[in-house]
């Protein structure tokens, strides 16, 4: 398993695994609109894990001058538990800090129990803070 950059040719696995490790997402989470967005910022922040050919983890950071952000962490299910997620995270991390990127977010699920507890092997921790949040445009109605 090597991490390398996303290529365009990876859209469709990318899309199929993100529906697969999030079955549930909200209304505005489009995989496929997510991916333009990302590909015009940052582009080199975005990472798939690859096994032989086969798309079977995804991280895509994001770094503001102030901190950095992870988001989409994704392990399909059968390469969880071999050090896939770790490798993206440590991947994430190491780029992060060659821009320059001291503290680094991330949110999870609450209920997620399993992967709270990845993420705090990986020295991360609960903060006291209240994620907020607010829909921008035309599409925060709900009618999008």
């Amino acid at each position: 398993m090597q991490v390398r950059p996303y290529e365009e040719t990876d859209e469709q696995n990318v899309i199929s695994l993100w529906r697969e490790v999030f079955p549930d997402p909200p209304w505005w989470n489009d995989p496929a609109l997510d991916i333009r967005r990302k590909l015009a910022v940052q582009r080199e922040l975005f990472l798939v894990a690859d096994d032989g050919g086969r798309v079977v983890g995804t991280a895509m950071g994001g770094y503001d001058g102030h901190r950095g952000w992870v988001y989409y962490v994704a392990v399909a299910p059968r390469s969880r538990r071999c050090g896939t997620g770790t490798a993206l995270m440590r991947a994430v991390e190491a780029r992060l800090t060659e821009l320059g990127c001291r503290k680094l977010n991330l949110q999870v699920r609450a209920a997620n129990a399993a992967v709270i507890d990845f993420y705090r092997n990986l020295g991360y921790t609960v903060q006291e803070l209240i994620s907020m949040g607010k829909l921008l445009g035309d599409e925060a109605s709900g009618d999008g």
